[in-house]
């Protein structure tokens, strides 16, 4: 299983990921963002970069209890 250490905001709906291999890349969730439900607020670009790693350490977050698998993260192509 694979988690992440650091988020970076680039831009946009960019960020640079660390993960726990060493694996450093550039995703872009704009796929995410918007719609209805608990991904609705990231549409919002200044919410979006409040992004963090969440208490247990191993994913990316949002205050509203937004996050996205480490495993899904790692697949996603740069």
């Amino acid at each position: 299983m694979q988690w992440v250490l650091k988020v970076k905001y680039l831009h946009d709906y960019k960020l640079e990921l660390e993960f726990n291999d060493g694996l450093v890349k550039s995703i872009d969730l704009s796929d995410v963002v918007g719609g209805t439900g608990i991904f609705a607020p990231l549409k919002n670009i200044d919410y979006f970069k409040k992004v963090s790693i969440d208490s247990c350490g191993n994913s990316i977050c949002w205050e509203n209890g937004a996050d996205i698998c480490p495993d899904v993260l790692y697949e996603l192509k740069q």
